[in-house]
């Protein structure tokens, strides 16, 4: 005879899922996943390590007629073997080495800072804007209004309004810029909205605050996560062009767009054009390492994809 049991006929065979488990499981499948996640994490550790073990006074060798414009072999020569002079000397006689980390640090701060803020906002008013209809009503006519402004408008007012520090870059860039992420996210809500389980959801009386938490914006992770990772380069990128034509961050601010700035200046002298390869180098990994992580993390959020 074959004994009954409940409880045993009530387990499911099936192995036990763990989504996050998963996500990550197929993201590092790819070792060009790995690579580019390396590559990264490299960069932004040594912008803000580095800067904060060593000294670096870009006006230091400015009377010295002698420590300017000098090529990587040319100021080993000059300086000694040191790490800092690796990469050459630039206008001022400062090391290259050590501007283009400063630098970094303070574009990755920039883009961090405006990126966080911009996705804050963006989500979450997205979210709420597709869900209500009333809601959609007013943000409509502001997303029509504003949205058909030039940004570079709007910063420039802002720059003239300001005087131009890291924190007018901040407003500058984050004033408007979670509109176009909330009208992505509203775009996501208005397809999920009105399936079944969120019908069934309102019927019940759940808050809309619970269907947009518990039911809606489980289901945009995978959106989400690409559209923060592409927010940062984006906003590195917005950085170095408003500082490349005179609206963004002042001089004595060494950010990777001022950098590039003065690397301009010498880019025709065959010998100087150093100056301007290593920043953009450092943007260029960057911002392709940010679009490739967040497409790559974006796939594996989906769970189509965990097999």
């Amino acid at each position: 005879p074959i004994s009954h049991s409940d409880a045993e006929s009530e387990k499911i065979a099936a192995p036990r899922y763990s989504y996050w488990k998963s996500v990550f499981r197929v993201f590092f499948r790819k070792k060009i996943n790995i690579f580019a996640l390396a590559l990264l994490l490299f960069v932004i550790l040594f912008a803000y390590i580095y800067p904060s073990v060593t000294h670096y006074d870009p006006y230091a060798n400015l009377l010295d007629p002698n420590a300017k414009h000098l090529s990587p072999s040319d100021a080993m020569s000059y300086f000694g073997p040191q790490l800092r002079w690796i990469l050459g000397a630039g206008a001022s006689g400062e090391p290259t080495f050590d501007a283009v980390w400063n630098g970094s640090r303070i574009s990755i701060s920039l883009a961090f800072m405006c990126a966080a803020i911009n996705m804050t906002i963006g989500v979450m008013l997205g979210a709420v804007w597709g869900f209500s209809k009333k809601v959609d009503m007013v943000m409509m006519e502001v997303y029509t209004i504003i949205g058909n402004v030039p940004m570079i408008l709007i910063i420039s007012v802002l720059s003239m309004l300001f005087s131009p520090t890291f924190w007018t870059m901040v407003f500058a860039l984050t004033v408007v810029g979670w509109l176009s992420i909330a009208y992505f996210i509203r775009t996501q809500v208005l397809i999920i909205r009105d399936r079944e389980y969120n019908l069934a959801s309102r019927c019940l009386g759940t808050p809309s605050s619970k269907i947009i938490a518990k039911n809606i914006l489980p289901q945009l992770i995978s959106v989400v996560m690409l559209q923060t990772a592409l927010a940062i380069p984006d906003a590195i990128g917005s950085e170095v062009f408003l500082t490349y034509i005179g609206l963004g961050l002042p001089v004595e601010i060494p950010s990777l767009g001022n950098l590039i700035n003065e690397g301009r200046k010498v880019m025709l002298v065959a010998e100087q054009r150093y100056q301007l390869l290593f920043p953009v180098l450092i943007v260029s990994a960057i911002t392709i390492s940010f679009y490739a992580l967040g497409n790559a993390f974006a796939d594996a959020s989906d769970p189509r994809n965990h097999k």
